[in-house]
């Protein structure tokens, strides 16, 4: 697959993480798509040593649908790698359809990309021998939402998160522990079994209780909701109370859950109490969910340039002109928590 295009070079095929681990020493790299289950060297074991020896190489994990590999995946992404992508399970999976292919080439070719444009002190030390030398990245200049200074107090947060968006959760929830008394929606990019896994790690991680949203679930003040793989996610009211559907309608944005049926749904219902955070993520889901949440008072904040993994979400956000804040991932939290307390 990634050989049919021109703008990817294959520099090789290795059979197990040990020799990966020996090329990427000697040679210049900019992704490596690592398998979970090899024979010699496990992909977890061989991670690590990649990154020793390349901290800036960017590694995607191949990881099969099982409650092990997802568990498997997520300690990946903790340990440094960029990215994960399901493998597909049959021949029909790999050839029938486009999303594996789809989702390969984007994540290589954006990797690539932010590999180049992030050189280390190794990156500069081996330019000399690389294919194409790296360039110096320029922050993306962003206009920034005017403030009127007073705002209702939000009702809702709701987070939309892609690449590397699992990282940015646990930080980001870790500093709004205790400190704000809402709903928390979630819908992060993650196939089905690994949304469980994430909802499991959120918690352990942040103290926050966090489950898989399921159909008809109640919101409650001060536990999350994370959309199932492979369902979108939305919010209702029924009976008084707020609850969340979940639904097989076509994939958005190239996804299913996506970020913006999730807040068209939230910013009807609590209109200009909406407060949203795009988070890391590739692609542009949740831009147009969060200009309604602009056109109708709510609020967003977006993760900035120098700390996405990729800044293809909160980057359409930013450039568009709706974002009050954008800010690196550690500052998120703070003035999360600062914006909620002077909302009246």
């Amino acid at each position: 697959m990634l050989d049919g295009y021109s703008d990817i070079n294959v520099v090789n095929t290795l059979s197990n993480g040990e020799l990966a681990v020996k090329y990427v020493t000697k040679s210049d790299v900019d992704v490596v798509i690592l398998d979970i289950e090899m024979p010699v060297m496990d992909g977890l074991t061989a991670l690590p040593k990649i990154l020793e020896a390349d901290p800036e190489v960017k590694v995607i994990m191949a990881s099969g649908l099982t409650l092990k590999n997802a568990e498997i995946s997520l300690k990946a992404l903790q340990a440094g790698a960029s990215d994960y992508i399901p493998k597909p399970s049959t021949n029909r999976e790999l050839t029938g359809g486009q999303d594996f292919e789809h989702d390969l080439v984007e994540k290589v070719k954006a990797f690539g990309e932010a590999r180049r444009h992030r050189p280390s002190e190794i990156s500069e030390q081996k330019s000399v021998t690389q294919r194409t030398a790296p360039k110096t990245k320029v922050p993306t200049p962003v206009t920034l939402k005017q403030s009127t200074g007073v705002h209702p107090k939000p009702k809702i947060l709701a987070v939309g998160s892609s690449t590397g968006g699992p990282q940015a959760l646990f930080e980001l929830f870790k500093g709004l522990n205790g400190k704000i008394n809402v709903p928390i929606v979630v819908t992060q990019h993650m196939p089905p079994t690994f949304t469980t896994i994430l909802a499991q790690h959120v918690t352990r991680s942040t103290g926050i209780p966090a489950t898989e949203a399921q159909d008809g679930d109640e919101l409650k003040d001060g536990e999350i909701l994370i959309a199932p793989g492979d369902y979108h996610m939305i919010v209702q009211e029924q009976d008084g109370k707020k609850i969340v559907k979940i639904n097989q309608n076509e994939p958005e944005n190239f996804c299913r859950p996506a970020v913006d049926p999730m807040l068209r749904s939230v910013v009807d219902l609590y209109g200009n109490k909406t407060f949203v955070v795009i988070l890391t993520g590739m692609g542009y889901d949740g831009m147009k969910g969060s200009k309604l949440v602009a056109e109708k008072g709510g609020t967003i904040f977006a993760q900035d340039e120098e700390t996405s993994v990729v800044w293809g979400m909160p980057g359409a956000v930013a450039e568009a002109g709706i974002c009050t804040s954008v800010l690196p991932i550690t500052e998120l939290a703070p003035n999360i928590v600062d914006f909620f307390s002077k909302g009246i």
